[in-house]
């Protein structure tokens, strides 16, 4: 049995009966679509004839005389044709059925046919099974751990530069008041007497006036909100968001729990790094400078900010950001 389908005035096919009730399983075909096979007199929605089940057993039916302008009278669009043996191929695939752009028909050798839509594609010997569809394309630099790219060295140094500079700029304005003070920098060298440096540096912002020293303030507890909702939400700094990369768990490759991105990864890193960097501001570089040492030479890029919190950094995609579901 031939079976014709049509949508729109457009036809496809022709199927068999095991191809349509496998497009009617699948949602392809839809009952408010048109069916003509040998016996039917006339085109019929496909609801009909099924009792609006997803499933077409035809009752056995006298064949009549086959009119041909039953199936004839669709549109046809004249690149659908087939020169190739002189005659019209009326039929056109479930792409063009549905308004979708069709493939490239292939007549080389590795073409194969898709049963259930009569498409022809091309197999990719390229595709491998532990990548999802949403891995970006990879250049031959890239490392690739199971479906995700990981972000380059070069981009997570310049995502830590880039915050570096936007915490710059929302201290500036009392970097500037500062300048114009005699700053005794002698107070803050001596580890050992931190009570007396900090007595320093309060006389130090008493002297500085209360407009400068608010300003300052709301820019810095701005940058910080603004950080922390993007890195909670998106698993993104700001600098890491300019350089498209992202923070994701090392085992489900999608946004880390709570306490990974903001307790470990955050907070954690932020009260480490001010406790060195106000020692001495060599010892903060170094760290930093250790860190990514280690993840230039790990396969999966981990430095110890990632061990410590399990995670990767990766070149950012829209997947990842899909929650899975919960076990029941």
């Amino acid at each position: 049995m031939q079976i014709f389908l049509a949508r729109n005035n457009v036809q496809a096919g022709p199927y068999t009966l095991d191809q349509l009730n496998i497009m009617l399983t699948s949602g392809e075909v839809q009952l408010d679509d048109l069916i003509w096979h040998e016996g039917l007199d006339q085109w019929q929605r496909v609801g009909n004839l099924t009792n609006n089940q997803t499933f077409y057993r035809p009752a056995h039916i006298a064949t009549p005389a086959v009119n041909d302008s039953i199936i004839n009278n669709v549109t046809v669009f004249p690149e659908d044709a087939d020169a190739s043996n002189g005659q019209d191929d009326k039929s056109v695939s479930l792409d063009r059925l549905y308004g979708k752009p069709e493939r490239l028909k292939d007549n080389a050798k590795n073409t194969k046919s898709d049963m259930t839509t009569n498409r022809q594609y091309t197999p990719n010997s390229n595709v491998s099974l532990n990548k999802s569809n949403a891995t970006k394309a990879t250049s031959a630099t890239d490392k690739v751990v199971g479906n995700v790219v990981l972000a380059p060295i070069m981009s997570r140094v310049l995502a830590t530069a880039l915050n570096a500079l936007l915490y710059l700029l929302a201290i500036f304005p009392l970097v500037m008041a500062l300048t114009k003070l005699d700053v005794d920098y002698t107070k803050f060298q001596n580890i050992q007497d931190m009570d007396t440096a900090y007595q320093y540096s309060m006389t130090l912002m008493e002297s500085i006036p209360s407009s400068t020293l608010m300003i300052s303030q709301v820019m810095v507890f701005g940058l910080f909100a603004l950080q922390l909702l993007f890195i909670t939400l998106r698993g993104q700094s700001l600098g890491k968001l300019i350089t498209g990369i992202r923070v994701v768990d090392q085992t489900t490759h999608r946004l880390p729990s709570f306490l990974k991105l903001i307790g470990m990864r955050t907070l954690l890193l932020f009260i480490i790094y001010n406790l060195l960097f106000s020692f001495t501001s060599f010892l903060g570089f170094v760290i930093i400078g250790i860190h990514y040492y280690m993840a230039s030479k790990s396969p999966e890029n981990i430095g110890w900010h990632d061990k410590l919190a399990k995670t990767l950094v990766v070149k950012a995609d829209s997947s990842q950001l899909v929650k899975e579901p919960k076990i029941k």
